[in-house]
């Protein structure tokens, strides 16, 4: 597609040598893809007129303002704008209740308005609004739309409400009129159909095919159906707006109406836009100022509302737009046809129009969406809304849908779930508290509480993520009586919210934390005995969960990996293996060595007691960046005697190093220090080692056994697979270049324990 160049306004163009490539990318793309999107405009736009009882002249005006206006000074690259189906009912009833000139002071007002609402810079407020009453209020316009033009196609008038519209339908139904409904029938047809044809000739837009193919049957087959209406030329047409004559109180709520409903019609269609292209992302302030600039024109010179609006942009995009320029030019070409060929507009019978907004009414309810919300329990929102934006109006329908999203949005963050149950096969109760706690809660936790019999041994979970003073003080005060009888309480704080606070500060959200903060948390910032608080947190918040899982271990151990690697202390191997209890049986000494001579008896009994008798399937090595035994190694200075001679062990890997071991070509190609080479090329020599040990090769051949190498980079969390000659990323092959941090946290370790993560956790 696109590229963020292509994204730049026309006038924003350089002069010199990129004009020739520019016009010669426009002359190749932009220009066809502004005819398609031209050609589905056009019928659009007359009859979002009609529907919306405005003049004709004034949906041409609209389209080619919005396409001309926005084109230019827009923030979204490949957003066609123009007059929009979702604003049909409302536009029809400002009209109906102001007359169509003060309809255009309060679309230019509206205008006004979105440039202060894109100077404030407060675009992306406007996509606040819950998507499900978006697509409800679609829907709901879509409804309204069907309803009217039904009338329409069977030879009538539409109604000025849908109560009308739907009651007066069989009486319209008994007596159509034969011509109008046939070509009416036909363009829907034609339209419904089209999806269907071969793709080249889909090239051309359904819709335009469908009115022309109406209009030519209405200029020969009998009848004389209703027909557009155009008492004069399109600069006949253009004139200044009215100020209203009184009643303001209507006027300020009509105005920001229509503001609001297109500002985020606009903006929605700019982010469903900015998905299928990979050009420009759209400046959603400039979008918005852009947007008021071309209500402001439209409605100074008679014309309609002007929104972002999604079908023509995916037309535009669909049809190979590289720049702005195919909206430009879309927008000329509407003004051109309007000036040029007004005879060609009368001639349209207004039937085909009809079926043509149907078919956009129908497809406006999408069942996607309906589905959408039902599998998000938001169903309730949705048919709120649609069916207030049917029956009433458009501003009740939305503020009623929000009002009924927000309640369920209330109900959802203050639902709490308490849950009194017996353990069975013991005298045990297990109290699970899950949620907000708060005093709206107090009727079903007193009510669970109440449950419990007096004097049994109670564990209360406590996975909340708000707890205010009169929950806690439910869940204290019944604690304390049930102890007062004889009964144990026992607490399990899990979630982010602790029952300590609740007395000394207001009560606030915690902050989410994950399995490193909760499970794994640096003791850094601890006071006094680290361990012991440590051990208080784990009893607090994580024991309960390792229970029923280290009970199955109780009697016997089945680890799938020996697991040797440095002690040092920022190596925590099931964090970087993704495994828990039970799977590694882990040895741990300075510098992941095991000692080619066999001396170590610590490190053979570890490794025997492993192959033979536990079975592992796998023996593992892991070496990691920033090693100080390397780095004293490479130093070749002293440590001291105890450490002296246990590095000693580490000299064939540093000869090795030296030596130019294939392994430090491939690290040091890759970016890596000398220290953290040295530490891969230590890893590789530990499997050379570990290969020709008598143990593994009998296990290697009996059953299997594999031996691998692993490397932990510190500064990235990436761990990586060293062989005996070479480093690859896990899953991704051979190293190649520096890993840098995004890459290093798709990291995998390749080990796969007996359990999976959720099973040694939750078993």
């Amino acid at each position: 597609m696109s590229t963020d160049t292509d994204a730049t306004p026309i006038s924003d163009i350089p002069p010199g040598s990129a004009w020739p490539e520019r016009l010669s990318s426009i002359s190749r793309h932009d220009l066809p893809a502004s005819i398609v999107v031209f050609l589905v405009a056009l019928p659009l736009s007359l009859g979002i007129a009609i529907a919306s009882d405005a003049p004709i002249a004034a949906g041409l005006i609209a389209a080619a303002v919005g396409g001309i206006v926005v084109g230019f000074l827009g923030g979204s690259p490949m957003q066609v704008s123009g007059p929009a189906a979702g604003l049909t009912v409302v536009v029809a009833e400002v009209i109906h209740q102001f007359g169509w000139q003060t309809t255009c002071f309060i679309t230019a007002a509206a205008g006004l308005l979105q440039i202060v609402f894109g100077v404030s810079r407060i675009a992306r407020a406007a996509l606040a609004i819950a998507p499900v009453v978006v697509h409800a209020m679609l829907a709901g316009i879509g409804v309204t739309i069907a309803l009217q033009q039904v009338h329409v196609l069977l030879g009538g008038a539409s109604r000025s409400s849908a109560f009308e519209n739907i009651t007066e339908l069989p009486g319209q139904l008994l007596t159509p009129h034969g011509d109008d409904f046939v070509i009416g029938l036909i363009v829907i047809g034609i339209i419904v159909a089209w999806r269907r044809v071969p793709d080249k000739v889909r090239l051309i837009p359904g819709p335009l095919v469908a009115v022309l193919v109406g209009t030519v049957l209405s200029l020969v087959l009998p009848g004389n159906p209703d027909r557009i209406k155009l008492d004069s030329s399109l600069f006949d047409a253009i004139g200044l707006p009215a100020l209203p004559s009184g009643n303001w109180g209507g006027v300020v709520p009509a105005v920001l109406t229509i503001a609001l409903i297109a500002s985020v019609e606009s903006l929605l269609s700019a982010v469903a836009v900015d998905k299928l292209h990979t050009g420009g992302r759209t400046n959603f302030d400039r979008e918005l100022l852009a947007q008021g600039a071309a209500n402001m024109t439209s409605g100074m010179l008679g014309g309609l509302p002007v929104t972002g609006v999604i079908v023509r942009s995916s037309t535009n995009v669909a049809a190979g737009a590289r720049t702005r320029a195919s909206t430009i030019l879309h927008g000329v070409w509407i003004l051109v046809f309007s000036i040029a060929l007004v005879g060609v507009v009368q001639q349209v019978p207004k039937s085909a129009l009809a079926g043509l907004l149907i078919v956009v009414g129908v497809q406006l309810v999408k069942l996607a969406h309906i589905q959408l919300a039902h599998r998000t329990g938001d169903l309730a929102v949705y048919a709120v809304t649609m069916v207030s934006v049917v029956f009433l109006n458009l501003l009740e329908g939305v503020l009623l849908g929000l009002a009924m999203a927000f309640a369920m949005l209330l109900w959802r963050v203050v639902k709490v779930s308490v849950r009194a149950t017996p353990v069975a096969g013991t005298d045990r109760w297990i109290v699970r508290v899950d949620g907000t706690c708060t005093f709206l809660a107090l009727p079903k936790l007193t009510k669970e509480l109440a449950t419990v019999p007096a004097g049994t041994d109670v564990l209360v979970e406590l996975t909340v993520d708000f707890l205010d003073h009169a929950g806690y003080e439910a869940i204290h005060d019944w604690a304390r009586q049930h102890e007062s009888t004889g009964g144990n309480v026992e607490f399990v704080e899990i979630g982010t919210a602790r029952m300590e606070h609740a007395m000394t500060r207001p009560p606030r959200r915690g902050r989410a934390r994950g399995i490193l903060d909760e499970v794994l948390g640096p003791w850094r910032e601890r006071n006094g005995d680290a361990v012991a608080a440590g051990v208080a947190a784990y009893h607090r918040s994580h024991a309960h969960v390792m229970r029923p899982h280290l009970d199955q271990l109780r009697d016997r151990q089945d680890p799938h990996s020996l697991f040797l690697t440095c002690a040092d202390s920022r190596i925590v191997p099931n964090v970087i293996t993704n495994s828990g209890p039970g799977d590694l049986f882990t040895v741990r000494n300075v510098g992941n060595l095991h000692p080619a001579d066999g001396s170590d008896a610590s490190v053979e009994a570890a490794l025997s007691f492993a192959v033979d008798n536990l079975k592992v399937h796998n023996v593992v090595v892991c070496g990691h960046s920033s090693c100080g035994a390397m780095k004293t190694l490479l130093a070749g200075t002293s440590a001291g005697p105890g450490l002296d001679t246990w590095l000693a062990h580490a000299r064939p890997s540093l000869d090795a190093y030296r030596a130019g071991h294939p392994v430090r070509a491939v690290a040091a190609a890759a970016g890596y220090d000398e220290t953290a080479q040295l530490s891969m090329v230590n890893v590789a020599v530990q499997l050379e080692i570990l290969q020709r040990h008598p143990v593994i090769r009998q296990a290697a051949a009996a059953r299997g056994l594999t031996v691998s190498g692993l490397f932990f980079d510190i500064s990235t969390a990436c761990v990586l697979e060293v062989t005996t000659d070479s480093i690859s990323e896990i899953g991704r092959g051979p190293l190649k270049g520096a890993i840098d941090a995004d890459r290093g946290k798709s990291g995998s370790t390749g080990i796969r324990p007996t359990r999976s993560p959720a099973q040694s956790r939750t078993a």
